[in-house]
């Protein structure tokens, strides 16, 4: 009976592994392709979505398509409720135990590093385009304080612990409120990070419109030191500050970001005492492990080879190439502020060595658990080692709507009617246009997001 059981609940994982991308493909397919509502009718009507150990997913995806679609309200209680998941996640010990007896994605998805940081970087946009500054202020700093807990847990000096993007973002919001000490302070931060992390991590230069908004704050706060010093610094010898009546902050979230795959490596076992070793001569990997229990090191004593499974990420490169912004006789040109697909590929490979271990670890108790089962049956040894074959899989979930990158650039704006044109290119030259049309009032800030979704490679 018991047999009979394990072997249900084993078919019954086997299930849920092979169809829980199937079971989203919908909702997928319908955001890429622009229809909102009826992604979010797919989102809400997916069983799998609705599942406890997707909870994180499903907070992240209503969130950022009620925000696409102008729900700011909605959209930021959904955010709040993936921010409070992340702040109160604790490991369920039953679940981690049967992932370690069949794969990953048993577990409750507790979500990326990143994916927690760019829910709070939406929930800042939602509060920036209801005007709400200072609470759109009290998310990024909540963004830097949830990036230095995440960061704590790595060892690496190549860790990603500073993001310059949002150091950037409280720039432009404390300018939006005339705030110019702290805009200026804001500027120089995301300089600095720019500089010392993102040009070496992500190759992710400082934008220039950075570097014209610093130089703007300091002459505004009467920093002319600061000034003079960033002037020659950056050779705008002939650099002078310009006065708008408002302005225009023009972000675009281009394309979409990368998703996570499958791969798999093969291992060697050689034994060492009460120790086995699992090494990959190839690619020059080795792990160690004790093993304590005497049926467990005979049962891997058995062994020559195994094959584990990964996570890994696979771009999915945008379709534009490059965007500008026309108003009047004047150019534009968008710049990189974030690039969110490299970040990604940084915080997976930040923890890989984490993977790695449980994943051999995993292999190694689904083989010993065989092994004991054959010993006392050996055709339900052998339908449990074929089962621990098949459900030998890497956790593929991740966050899927995320953009690849986000560019951005200030256009000043007059007081009334302002008539621009949005400009994307090809990486073949080919041009797309989308008008618009803003009304300012005096001394105001405007922000606009567009998203494209569209990308060269079509992903999952």
């Amino acid at each position: 009976m018991l047999k009979g059981l394990s072997v249900i609940s084993m078919l019954m994982l086997l299930s849920a592994c092979a169809s829980f991308y199937e079971g989203t493909y919908e909702y997928n397919r319908q955001f890429e392709q622009g229809n909102l509502e009826q992604a979010l009718k797919s989102l809400r009507s997916s069983s799998l979505y609705n599942r406890k150990h997707a909870q994180f997913l499903a907070h992240v995806n209503n969130g950022l398509l009620l925000s696409v679609m102008g729900r700011y309200e909605e959209s930021n209680a959904y955010f709040e409720k993936a921010y409070i998941f992340g702040e109160d996640y604790r490991i369920n010990y039953a679940r981690e135990a049967a992932s370690y007896l069949t794969n990953p994605t048993v577990t409750i998805y507790k979500g990326e590093d990143h994916e927690h940081l760019m829910l709070l970087y939406y929930k800042a946009l939602n509060f920036v385009k209801m005007e709400r500054y200072e609470d759109a202020l009290v998310e990024c700093r909540r963004l830097n304080i949830r990036l230095m807990q995440l960061s704590d847990r790595y060892n690496s000096p190549e860790r990603y612990r500073r993001d310059a993007f949002i150091h950037n973002l409280m720039g432009i919001i404390y300018q939006a409120n005339k705030d110019w000490n702290n805009a200026f302070i804001a500027y120089r931060n995301a300089l600095e990070i720019y500089e010392e992390d993102y040009m070496r991590m992500f190759g992710v230069y400082p934008p220039d419109q950075l570097k014209s908004d610093l130089l703007t704050a300091a002459w505004n706060t009467g920093f002319k030191e600061e000034y003079s010093f960033y002037k020659d610094k950056f050779g705008w010898d002939d650099f002078t500050v310009s006065k708008s009546s408002a302005d225009l902050i023009f972000f675009w979230h281009n394309g979409l970001g990368p998703v996570k795959d499958e791969w798999s490596i093969n291992f060697m076992i050689r034994r060492s005492g009460d120790a086995f070793v699992f090494f990959n001569e190839h690619l020059g990997l080795s792990y160690t492990f004790p093993v304590a229990n005497d049926d467990d090191r005979k049962a891997l004593s058995s062994l020559e080879i195994v094959r584990v499974a990964f996570p890994r990420y696979v771009e999915r490169p945008p379709l534009y190439s490059s965007a500008v912004i026309f108003k009047d006789d004047a150019v534009f040109p968008l710049e990189l502020t974030e690039d969110i697909n490299r970040i990604a590929f940084k915080s997976l490979q930040e923890r890989m060595w984490l993977e790695f271990s449980k994943a051999l670890i995993r292999v190694a108790l689904k083989k010993a658990a065989a092994h004991s089962a054959r010993k006392e049956d050996e055709g339900f040894g052998a339908l449990i080692g074929m089962v621990n074959a098949i459900t030998e899989k890497a956790d593929t979930r991740n966050w899927q709507t995320l953009p690849h990158s986000i560019l951005y650039t200030r256009v000043p704006l007059e007081e009334g009617t302002n008539t621009t044109r949005f400009t994307m290119r090809l990486p073949n030259g080919s041009e797309e246009d989308h008008s618009f049309t803003y009304r300012a009032k005096a001394g105001q800030t405007l922000f606009h997001t567009f998203t494209s979704l569209e990308t060269r490679v079509r992903g999952r």
